[in-house]
């Protein structure tokens, strides 16, 4: 049997190189004329603006989001003995790095109507072994940074946000990545400040972490072949570095689209029997990286979009305590009940800055007539 034809896609990546291909184009030549590839004047560019457009003194730049989180942590001693709290729903990459740091990883729920880390549980999972606790601005929507940080400063623990679907948002009027000892950022190309291949960042107002993220990153030295330290190769590269300098000035735009398709699609979905719509914490600014609902039969309501031409996505199929790879830890579904509920109900809407109106239509409309038996 051929597959529908696409009527709505999941994202649309090449319509914004398209709306951005002159100034895309002659940047990757510019780069390829200075040979630019490897560190250089396109990387400090960016590393520069990308600090100045979070409101911090640092941004050192690495190969990959995954990568941020492991030099964060390295940067901030995290070794053998010591346990990192994080939230149970989130990308593999938030609790992988704990442990490839050397540390335990663990986990708590998340708040049933944000899905960000629940403050009240990470009370009860601290322990005279906790170091830090990583809270994840999951899905674009800042968790409640206040309470973490207070947490934290009351037990002295350090705070790394996770900010890879989060570029912009806001808690209490304040930029997320803001708030921690260090913040991570992916430009992953799904991303809302999304580059053509693999790229990330930290980002720090503490100069003297800077170095040592930059020293670890860049085979443990600020100058070739000085190693202080035994590090790892982690670094953007010129083009990508090139190419998200160009994208940046346009992410304020594009996160007002995406906020206007969110208002769509809560306005169209709200009162179908069976659909949960997303809540916004207080004082949160959310910059929708996922438009997720749940449905009691998400599955069945998935394979109904499918059919008819609509991609969607699951953001996450399995919460990170119930993966095979963290099995060892012996985790009930008691354990994380929210996270454990979300994961057979939830479903991510297709949601882009390049989306119409009349494609949020097509969504709603389609997931009306299922809700509704027609």
């Amino acid at each position: 049997m051929s597959k529908p034809a696409t009527k709505v896609p999941f994202a649309d990546l090449s319509s914004q190189y398209r709306f951005l291909k002159a100034e895309i184009d002659a940047a990757i030549e510019a780069v390829i004329d200075q040979n630019a590839f490897i560190h250089g004047p396109f990387v400090e560019k960016f590393e520069s603006e990308f600090a100045a457009a979070v409101g911090v003194s640092h941004c050192v730049s690495c190969a990959n989001g995954t990568d941020a989180l492991y030099i964060a942590m390295k940067a901030l001693g995290v070794g053998p003995g010591d346990e990192v709290i994080v939230p149970a729903m989130s990308w593999i990459s938030t609790s992988e790095t704990v442990t490839q740091a050397g540390a335990k990883v663990v986990f708590c729920d998340v708040e049933a109507d944000t899905y960000t880390i629940d403050p009240n549980d990470v009370r009860q999972r601290v322990t005279d072994r906790t170091v830090g606790i990583i809270p994840v601005h999951l899905y674009g929507q800042p968790a409640g940074i206040d309470a973490i940080k207070e947490i934290a400063e009351r037990h002295g623990l350090w705070v790394i946000e996770d900010c890879a679907q989060a570029h912009l948002a806001m808690f209490d009027g304040k930029m997320v990545g803001t708030f921690g000892d260090a913040a991570t950022f992916s430009f992953f190309p799904g991303k809302n400040l999304g580059a053509m291949g693999d790229a990330g960042a930290i980002v720090t107002n503490d100069v003297q972490l800077a170095e040592r993220m930059t020293m670890f990153a860049r085979h443990g030295g600020l100058v070739k072949g000085e190693h202080k330290i035994e590090g790892i190769n982690s670094r953007l590269d010129g083009l990508q570095a090139a190419i998200l300098s160009v994208k940046l000035p346009h992410l304020r735009d594009w996160t007002e689209k995406r906020h206007a398709r969110a208002r769509e699609y809560t306005s169209q979905l709200a009162g179908i029997d069976d659909i949960t719509i997303p809540m916004i914490g207080t004082s949160r600014k959310h910059v929708w990286h996922l438009y997720v609902i749940e449905h009691p039969d998400r599955d069945a309501l998935r394979a109904n979009l499918t059919a008819q031409g609509i991609m969607t996505g699951i953001h996450y199929p399995t919460a990170l305590p119930f993966l095979p790879c963290y099995k060892y830890l012996g985790h009930r579904p008691e354990d994380f009940p929210v996270a454990y509920a979300m994961q057979e109900r939830i479903l991510s809407l297709p949601i882009f800055a390049e989306m119409t109106v009349d494609m949020v239509g097509v969504v709603t409309q389609a997931i009306r007539r299922f809700c509704e038996g027609s």
